[in-house]
């Protein structure tokens, strides 16, 4: 069966796999450093508002768009647009969503590699009784080594090109069946294990205690952004996963459902790492090292460290593959339905080709980590200064603009099962605020 006539199993198995896809790296990695960084609740705050008013408008109009179109994201825009006589540049559109979702997967990998990486430290007790400059040099020598990072990349870019491979049914289905469910159990026993740390108090309070004096211009455009980010939309995924579902799915309950779901999953992250740090007097404020310096430093000095560890990265390579096999499809389901290659052969071609630039990225770390002339960025930071401000607002705010303004608003509203004042807010929020929002965080990233 061709990618085009397949259809997700179950309304459940698709909000697995949404889900699945925004509770990554940018959940569990991202969000709580991101909170450290920008002063704690007043940064909550704006995320939870964000992304409601914001991220799903984007994300409802990328499924519709899918759904609409049943092909790959180049062809359903193609389609569409020649349906409303539109220009068929749009189809650009399905193209940037296409490559973006690879080359973020491309240095994607190589911070999932991290993980792997982590897990097996962490088993190793590698972490039990060091110091701070122990755990720095752990995470320094990881960098250092061309080596070390190539196999992990290879090991995590293999799990996600198997796992694609075998297809919707066999492949993803079966993995965020396996994947989600575990990933929400580690975050029970995890958060239960804060609970008792005798710091999980002041974790609430930092996370939901507003102050008003951190709300600040800064704070609002770095929530805002995190939250359109989070839900992994401008990628094509969305769209690319819309092309399987039924017109009997209900897209704004179901929107809910896997927002409520990717937002209960980075809260409680902020909650499972703060008590920590605050438990062994760390800082909030450490940037993306919060997680690879920081909580290995107080895993080795906490009782149960190495357990406590292992379960943590374990989680977090979970968490980034549910996110790495969705960054795949969409270039898998191109590639089979525009060729003779097959979902194996595409999957294995665009797995390549995106494992090639994930070694250049990499290779930042170490052998080529002077900066690029012109840009003064090394290719891992340029990929992801690239995608992360520039070409993903841009895909987002293209795409709630073509469901918004092209396509037949009466026909969007019935899809939607909306009427009266529930079709106006739609409308209100598709047509102006959404696109006034991630307009905002295109141009915050320019400046």
């Amino acid at each position: 069966m061709t990618a085009q006539h397949a259809q997700w199993g179950s309304r459940l198995t698709f909000i697995l796999a949404a889900t699945g896809s925004a509770v990554g790296l940018g959940n569990i990695w991202k969000f709580p450093y991101m909170v450290g960084e920008s002063g704690g609740a007043g940064f909550v705050l704006v995320y939870l508002v964000c992304i409601a008013l914001i991220g799903m408008p984007v994300l409802v109009a990328e499924w519709l768009l899918g759904r609409r179109g049943g092909r790959n994201p180049i062809d359903t825009m193609a389609k569409l647009a020649r349906e409303r006589g539109r220009s068929r540049a749009w189809a650009l559109l399905g193209v940037s969503g296409v490559l973006v979702g690879a080359v973020i997967l491309s240095f994607y990998s190589v911070i999932g590699g991290w993980s792997l990486y982590y897990t097996g430290q962490a088993a190793g007790a590698q972490f039990a009784g060091a110091d701070a400059e122990g755990v720095s040099e752990i995470f320094d020598r990881m960098l250092a080594s061309p080596g070390t990072l190539l196999v992990v990349h290879t090991l995590f870019m293999a799990a996600s090109v198997a796992i694609v491979a075998r297809g919707l049914k066999g492949g993803i289905e079966m993995a965020v069946r396996l994947l989600m469910p575990t990933l929400a159990v580690l975050i029970l026993v995890l958060l239960i294990y804060a609970m008792f740390t005798g710091h999980f108090g002041a974790a609430l309070h930092y996370m939901f205690a507003l102050d008003l004096d951190s709300l600040t211009g800064g704070t609002v455009l770095a929530a805002m952004g995190q939250a359109f980010f989070t839900l992994s939309v401008g990628a094509g995924i969305m769209m690319a996963y819309g092309s399987y579902l039924g017109q009997e799915t209900d897209l704004l309950s179901t929107a809910r459902t896997v927002i409520a779901f990717d937002t209960v999953f980075a809260l409680a992250a902020g909650l499972i790492i703060f008590p920590i740090v605050f438990a062994n007097g760390l800082e909030t404020s450490e940037g993306p090292g919060l997680i690879f310096v920081t909580l290995p430093l107080a895993f080795a000095e906490m009782s149960g460290g190495t357990v406590i560890g292992v379960l943590f990265f374990v989680l977090l390579s979970f968490a980034a593959l549910t996110s790495s096999i969705s960054l795949l499809e969409p270039a898998v389901e191109f590639l089979d339905e525009r060729s003779r290659l097959g979902r194996v052969g595409a999957t294995v071609l665009s797995g390549a080709l995106i494992w090639v630039l994930g070694i250049a990225a990499l290779l930042s770390f170490n052998l080529w980590s002077a900066p690029l002339p012109v840009v003064d960025l090394t290719v891992f930071d340029l990929l992801d200064v690239m995608t992360s401000q520039y070409m993903l607002p841009l895909n987002g705010f293209f795409a709630v603009l073509f469901v918004g303004w092209v396509l037949d608003r009466e026909q969007v509203r019935r899809e939607l099962g909306l009427e009266g004042v529930r079709a106006t807010l739609w409308s209100l929020a598709a047509r102006v605020i959404a696109p006034l929002g991630v307009g905002a965080v295109f141009v915050a990233g320019l400046t």
